[in-house]
């Protein structure tokens, strides 16, 4: 897995999951681009400073217009990994088309412009890995959260399709699907649960930099699964 003098872009990249996968990149040899929604980046992210990361802030990758501008004064990319997102949980006869429409921006809307974007800047081909949740594969497990469920098995369809068409061009596009991970918010929220079952951040990190990398020679319009230990 060679990055060397490799442009990755990491969209949403400040966060727990984008913050590993920032991590191992450059251990690789990539420069990586990484966006944030904040306008400073989050006291976690620890490669703000770092030669090969370049940190753009207080970016809605909800807006097409903001997309667009942010990957067209890019240079040419390998690859590009979309870890921007959001979750949230409720019964489902008291969530609201806003609560849908707010989980479809924050998820599938996000990862289909970086997507469209990114392909237009991989002239010689190129990678591109979107991040679904298990409830993609197993909606029967996305229980309490169906609006998060829908836009990830949305994020599961986008990543097939444009599989199939950007194929020609050399772009392989493929998608992690992570159980709950065992980062520190998760940890809070759930302080009851078997948290050495949940697949640590380094790890679905090592599986999306395996799909990014061009030793992935032949692995495109599948989505990986992710669970760890959490399998059953």
């Amino acid at each position: 897995m060679d990055f060397t003098n490799k442009r990755v872009m990491v969209a949403g990249g400040t966060g727990a999951l984008g913050s590993a996968v920032v991590e191992r990149l450059i251990g690789l040899g990539a420069h990586c681009h990484v966006t944030s929604f904040s306008k400073t980046p989050e006291p976690w992210f620890k490669f703000a400073d770092h030669p090969s990361v370049t940190v753009h802030l207080d970016l809605n990758l909800g807006d097409e217009g903001t997309v667009e501008a942010l990957y067209a004064g890019l240079p040419e990319l390998w690859a590009s990994v979309h870890v921007a997102g959001g979750f949230a949980m409720g019964a489902f006869v008291s969530t609201s088309a806003a609560d849908l429409d707010k989980m479809l921006s924050m998820n599938l809307r996000t990862a289909f412009l970086c997507t469209r974007e990114a392909a237009k800047r991989m002239t010689g081909g190129g990678r591109i890995v979107n991040v679904a949740a298990r409830p993609a594969i197993d909606p029967t497990a996305g229980g309490g959260m169906v609006a998060y469920t829908v836009s990830k098995a949305a994020v599961a369809a986008l990543t097939l399709s444009t599989a199939r068409e950007l194929s020609p061009q050399g772009i392989w596009v493929n998608a992690v699907a992570p159980s709950i991970m065992d980062t520190p918010q998760n940890r809070q929220a759930m302080p009851g649960a078997d948290h050495a079952t949940w697949p640590k951040t380094a790890e679905v990190a090592e599986a999306i930099a395996w799909l990014a990398s061009p030793g992935n020679a032949v692995t495109s319009g599948t989505i990986v699964p992710v669970y760890g230990r959490s399998w059953p």
